[in-house]
Order: structure tokens, then sequence, then C-alpha cells
């Protein structure tokens, strides 16, 4: 069974729904046990860093959370629930996350472009992604594949030996990353279509 994790905030459903199109089990909960008993941890999320953190820990998930990826079980992040994997986050004010990935979550700045153009924030609709390791959850999936993204904040990462894919948006951006059973995108591999179904099998697979 794989858990996704239940804390208040995120298109829950449509990521168990994706997983078991896919084939597998898929539960949505917020039980500490539950979820120290999966096989795999998907914590999906959309809205505010400081949020997210506070249901976390308001609702006892942190720690399952933790001793799960301590003991070796596939985890996978996706869009705040990257976001949240790292030391801390500049929304609203410094907030603390899990510090799983040493680094930070900063905004975009409509500034931050080559061109004369100014960014939309938050980047929203279709990009492409950049392969920067050769993992097998992204078993069939072409580099410059393209997945959907929303998000107003991205991750810059201490070790760039963490960074999975990158997408360009007037910069380029850690749009992935992998920390051994460790694995979180920006994007949103639940409303990506064929090819993010294709990512959320290859996560099913890994043991």
């Amino acid at each position: 069974m794989i858990a996704v994790v239940d804390y208040g905030m995120g298109n829950l459903r449509s990521v168990q729904k994706a997983l078991e199109k896919v084939g597998y089990t898929a539960l949505v909960t917020n039980n500490p046990k539950q979820i120290l008993n999966a096989r795999s941890i998907v914590l999906p999320g959309v809205g505010a860093f400081k949020d997210c953190i506070y249901n976390l820990k308001r609702l006892n998930l942190v720690e399952p959370i933790l001793n799960s990826i301590k003991i070796g079980k596939p985890f996978l992040g996706i869009c705040l629930g990257l976001q949240i994997l790292f030391t801390i986050s500049e929304e609203f004010g410094e907030t603390s996350g899990l510090n799983l990935i040493k680094g930070k979550v900063v905004r975009f700045s409509s500034k931050n472009t080559s061109t004369t153009t100014r960014l939309k924030i938050p980047h929203m609709g279709w990009n492409s992604i950049t392969i920067r390791k050769d993992l097998p959850l992204f078993s069939g999936i072409e580099d410059g594949s393209f997945f959907y993204f929303v998000h107003s904040y991205y991750v810059i990462p201490d070790d760039e030996g963490v960074v999975a894919t990158t997408t360009d948006y007037g910069i380029e951006f850690t749009s992935g990353i992998q920390q051994e059973n460790i694995f979180a995108c920006q994007f949103h591999p639940e409303k990506s279509q064929q090819i993010g179904l294709r990512l959320l099998k290859n996560f099913g697979k890994i043991s």
C-alpha cells in the first residue's frame, strides 16, 4: 500500500486516483500507524509552506514521515511536498522546514530573465525538464519531456548532487531532487497526463 499523506492541503484524491490508475493500492491517510505500515509514501501539496509545516506537526505526522524515510521507504514529495523537505523557506517570512535536504526555498523574481519579458508569477502550465540523474524514476521518460507546474517558489539545494531535474523559467531552477530513498518534484505528475502516470508507475516499482 502506498500512503498519500493527508494534512489538509493538496489535491490528494487526484494523486490517489493516478496511483490507482497505474495499478497500485493508494490510501489517503493522516493516521501515523498507517503511514508507518505503508510500503511507500507520497506527500503532495499546494498552498503555503508555513501552513503545511503547522498542519504536519498538529496532526503528529512529522515523526512517522521521518521514521519511514530513515528506514529506507521510498518517499515522493510533490510540489509543496518537495519544498518542505528543505531547511528553510522565505515565504511569508522565514519558516523552518524538515531539513532533510540542506537548502532554501525562494520566490521567483519577475526580473530573473535574460529577456525583456517579465515573468508571470506563479509559474503555471506545461514546461520541460532536463534530466540530470539517470534514475529508475525516469525509466521510459525522455529528456525534455513536459510536465505541469503551478508554483511561485522554487528550491535551491546547497548540494548540487541532489539535483535530479532542472527546468528553465527565466532562470534554470531545480525541478526535481533525489537523495537516497527521497525523491521529490516541483511539477505535478498527477496532472501531467501519460508522462506523469509513467513517473508514478516507476515510483511504485522502487523498493
